[in-house]
């Protein structure tokens, strides 16, 4: 059974904002080790955390986390490329959902459902299409390619829209993205790189990237 979804769009922007590291789970993961990871990034300060579509059992995840830890983290999908993958992530409880591109499509379903969709954006146009459908939150994407004063360029024109970096994104860099104007960064395997991953290496690589975030605040 799908899990209750009740945070609004902008609730959950502010949380990912507040929050300012976004957790990126893809692979294979076991149901008890995906649960001490998401516990040790709750731990460490993180409030939100996507599990990416591409995973083995992504859904039955997303329900067991919201269930389990929805209280204390915001738990969304990511790579949600087409309209059947947004219903089928909201089914599962998901909170937020992420692309790695902009689908008009998709997007207009999530907003239907209420539902905060960052797609992924590159150059200026595409943020622009994006904002025009509606979203004012967006992944920036790839991020590395390009670098925190690339962000800092396009945010000249577009400083109404929130980016959060994804691609690269680590400790000692997250600064750099804050400074550009970064709304919040998203970390995949520079923070969880798999199952077999210590816990105590998350929680002190959570704890680095959120420590990051707040010396650079202003």
């Amino acid at each position: 059974m799908a899990t209750a979804r009740t945070t609004s769009i902008e609730a959950a922007a502010e949380r990912i904002r507040s929050g300012g590291v976004l957790a990126i789970i893809r692979g294979r993961f076991e149901t008890a080790a995906l649960l001490a990871i998401a516990a040790a990034l709750r731990d460490a300060g993180l409030t939100a955390m996507e599990v990416t579509l591409n995973s083995p059992g992504a859904a039955e995840h997303i329900a067991t986390l919201r269930e389990q830890l929805g209280a204390s983290m915001l738990i969304g999908a990511g790579t949600v490329r087409n309209p059947a993958q947004v219903d089928h992530a909201i089914a599962a409880g998901a909170e937020f959902l992420i692309s790695p591109g902009f689908d008009a499509a998709s997007v207009a379903r999530s907003q239907a459902a209420g539902v905060l969709h960052l797609p992924g954006v590159l150059t200026p146009s595409e943020a622009q299409q994006a904002a025009i459908a509606g979203c004012r939150m967006l992944k920036l994407f790839p991020a590395d390619a390009f670098g925190p004063g690339y962000l800092k360029s396009i945010r000249a024109p577009l400083d109404d829209l929130d980016f959060v970096p994804t691609g690269g994104v680590a400790a000692d860099n997250i600064a750099a993205w804050r400074s550009a104007g970064a709304a919040a960064v998203a970390a995949g395997s520079t923070l969880v790189r798999g199952p077999d991953q210590p816990i105590d290496e998350v929680f002190a690589r959570a704890t680095a990237m959120r420590r990051a975030w707040e010396s650079a605040r202003g």
